[in-house]
C-alpha cells in the first residue's frame, strides 16, 4: 500500500460517505470508487460495506484502517523531522581545543552554546596546539582552537590576543628580578610559548635567571606562583584578577602593545558549512569580542 492509498482510506473512514471524501480528496466520485476497489483488490478483502447510509468498515476494514492512520502519522512524524533537520542546529559538534583555552574560557562559551542549540551533542578533546592541528588533519574534530602562530592552511578565524603578565607575590618592579634569588617558574610545552619568553627575557636581561623550575602544565605555573614559590610569566586568560598577586605586563622592543597572545579557531571550509559548526563559530566569535587586554583585529 502506498502512502496516497492509506490516506483515501483514512480519508473514507473519516468521512464515512463517498461524495464528503470525494471532495476532500479531489476526485470525482467515480475515480474515488475504482481507487477503493483497486486497494481492496491489493488486500483480497471488502474494507468497507456501502449502503444508503454511507460506509461501515467490516472486521477486516478496521485493521486496514489503523494501519493506514498509522502509516499517514508516520509518515507525517518524519517529515517533520526531516523539516527540522533543516531548521533546527542539531548533530555532533566536535572540538578539538588548546588544554590553556579549554579550562579557562570554552566552559562558558559551551554553557551558552547548550543552551541556545539543546539538540547538540558536544564532543571535546583538548591538549597542546601541535595536537589540535592532528586532529583536524585526522578527521577527528570539525574545528580547532589553537594559540599562537600556527601553520594552517585552511580557513582561520582571529578570536582574541591577550597580554603576558609577569606575576609574582613579592617582586613588584621588574628592575628587582636582576638581584632576586626567587626562582622563574616556566611552562614548557610543544609550542612556541616557551621560546617566546626565552626571546622576551634575552631582550630584557644579560643573564640566565638564577633559579629555575620548569613544569608541563600552565596551572601548575600559575598555582605555584600564587603560593609564593617564585616568579612566572602567564598570559591574562588564566588570571580572573582576584588573584593576590603583583601583575606587570610586559613589554617589547618592537610591539607598542607588549607582548601578546593570540588564538584562533580553525578548520576545514567543508566543516565550516555544517549548521551546527557554523553556530559554534558565532557564538565563539561574539564571546572573543571585548575579551581580555588587548583586542586588536589581525589584518
Amino acid at each position: 500500500m502506498t502512502v496516497t492509498e492509506a490516506e483515501i482510506i483514512k480519508v473514507l473512514f473519516e468521512e464515512r460517505n463517498m461524495r464528503r471524501a470525494a471532495e476532500r480528496l479531489f476526485l470525482s466520485q467515480p475515480a474515488l470508487s475504482q481507487r477503493l476497489q483497486s486497494i481492496e483488490k491489493e488486500w483480497g478483502v471488502q474494507l468497507f460495506i456501502r449502503s444508503q447510509k454511507g460506509l461501515t468498515p467490516t472486521p477486516a476494514g478496521e485493521l486496514v484502517i489503523q494501519y493506514s492512520n498509522e502509516m499517514v502519522a508516520k509518515r507525517t512524524e518524519i517529515m517533520e523531522t526531516l523539516h527540522s533537520l533543516h531548521s533546527k542546529v542539531h548533530g555532533t559538534l566536535k572540538i578539538a581545543c588548546a588544554s590553556i583555552v579549554g579550562q579557562n574560557w570554552l566552559p562558558k562559551v559551551l554553557k551558552e552554546f547548550v543552551t541556545l542549540y539543546p539538540d547538540t551533542k558536544i564532543s571535546l578533546m583538548t591538549g597542546w596546539s601541535s595536537e589540535i592541528v592532528k586532529a583536524l588533519y585526522e578527521g577527528e574534530a570539525h574545528v580547532g582552537i589553537v594559540r599562537g602562530p600556527v601553520d594552517w592552511k585552511g580557513k582561520k578565524i582571529h578570536l582574541f590576543r591577550d597580554m603576558m603578565y609577569f606575576v609574582d607575590t613579592e617582586i613588584t618592579d621588574m628592575e628587582e628580578i636582576i638581584t632576586s634569588d626567587r626562582p622563574f617558574i616556566q611552562f614548557k610545552s610543544d609550542s612556541d610559548y616557551y621560546q617566546e619568553i626565552q626571546q622576551w627575557w634575552q631582550q630584557h636581561f644579560q643573564s640566565n635567571p638564577r633559579h629555575q623550575i620548569i613544569v608541563d602544565q600552565i596551572e601548575t605555573c600559575k598555582q605555584m606562583a600564587l603560593n609564593g614559590i617564585g616568579y612566572a610569566i602567564l598570559p591574562s586568560i588564566t588570571l580572573d584578577g582576584e588573584e593576590d598577586i603583583h601583575k606587570i605586563p610586559l613589554s617589547t622592543f618592537d610591539q607598542d602593545h607588549g607582548l601578546t597572545r593570540d588564538t584562533w579557531l580553525i578548520g576545514y571550509e567543508s566543516s565550516f558549512e555544517l549548521r551546527q559548526v557554523s553556530a559554534f563559530t558565532e557564538v565563539v566569535k561574539n564571546r572573543a569580542r571585548c575579551l581580555y587586554d588587548y583586542k586588536d583585529p589581525i589584518k
